[in-house]
């Protein structure tokens, strides 16, 4: 699936999303996050495996638009506070 993060076009695939995060340690989880496989990891640590760019050059709304596309299931703050969003 092709989605622009950061203004850059990216082909992804969920199972090649799946294999960068293989063996990647998750660091905790502050805001919005993912979950990958049994794993849940920082938004912006998976934007920054995936695109290899810097975490200031994206937002985590767009990295979440991407992986929600490719049917990873993404929580935001407020659903981890139990805030109905």
């Amino acid at each position: 699936m092709r989605c622009i993060i950061a203004r850059f076009p990216f082909d992804l695939v969920k199972s090649e999303v799946e294999h960068l995060m293989k063996g990647v340690k998750p660091e905790p989880v502050t805001g919005e996050s993912v979950t990958i496989g049994r794993r849940e990891y920082p938004v912006m640590q998976v934007g920054q495996v995936i695109t290899k760019q810097d975490r200031r050059d994206f937002s985590a709304r767009e990295v979440t638009r991407a992986l929600n596309k490719l049917g990873f299931t993404c929580r935001t703050t407020s659903d981890s506070l139990g805030i109905p969003g």
